[in-house]
């Protein structure tokens, strides 16, 4: 580990080292060691007992955040002309289908979702290598290829995220902004862990939530104990 600056060293005298917080005080730790000069990302990283290499074991879904994520998100959508309308109205910020083609071929990839019909995802096929790196292919397990793209974007807009466990075993999100009040970070937090606790595979077997941290972009992480989660979500974990 390199050599830790000034307000690192202040953000770690401020934890407990090898101590573990309930939800609400690791919400509150996360404000006090944020020293970033911007309105940081309120960040998740959930470890969990499955083995993702197995297809029954590969956790992802979406979840809607109760105070949104706190940042503006820029939605592409991708749909024939009988539902171009709908999706401006909606607050989609780009709306087409063959020259966002050509501009996503050309290298453009300058949003944060896609959303698409299922009717267009046979012109997207080429896209894949391009976008799949990048997390923007739309799936219809994350609501991104639906028949009613109007509603996608509201829900995207409002605060709907997508996630999936990565080949280590942990889901990592953003969740929110450091100028919340720790009460809506504390809220944000909880809605994510009880949808990642409704999605644990039956093929999962010993501990299925092995920790949680919580963090600003540049924080330190804050150890949350499990066991506080429980008592929240009222679901063995």
């Amino acid at each position: 580990m390199g050599k830790l600056t000034k307000n690192q060293k202040l953000a770690l005298s401020k934890i407990e080292p090898g101590k573990s917080y309930n939800l609400a005080e690791a919400a509150e730790k996360v404000k006090e060691t944020a020293f970033e000069k911007f309105d940081a990302s309120f960040d998740i990283d959930v470890r969990l007992g499955v083995d993702p290499r197995k297809a029954d074991q590969m956790v992802r879904g979406v979840v809607s955040l109760p105070h949104g994520t706190g940042k503006e998100v820029r939605v592409l959508v991708m749909c024939g002309p009988d539902a171009e309308a709908a999706a401006k109205e909606a607050g989609a910020d780009y709306v087409g289908l063959d020259e966002y083609i050509q501009k996503i071929k050309d290298g453009w990839t300058d949003v944060d979702v896609i959303i698409t019909q299922p009717s267009v995802m046979g012109k997207l096929g080429p896209l894949g290598r391009i976008l799949g790196p990048r997390g923007l292919m739309p799936n219809p397990k994350s609501g991104t290829v639906t028949m009613d793209v109007a509603k996608a974007v509201k829900e995207v807009k409002q605060g709907k995220i997508d996630f999936k466990v990565d080949k280590t075993g942990i889901v990592h999100a953003s969740i929110g902004k450091t100028s919340f009040s720790a009460e809506a970070m504390r809220d944000n937090a909880k809605e994510f862990i009880n949808t990642l606790i409704k999605l644990k595979p039956a093929t999962s077997k010993g501990t299925y939530i092995k920790s949680i941290y919580l963090s600003s972009t540049m924080g330190p992480g804050i150890k949350v104990e499990p066991k506080s989660v429980a008592e929240l979500s009222l679901i063995h974990i």
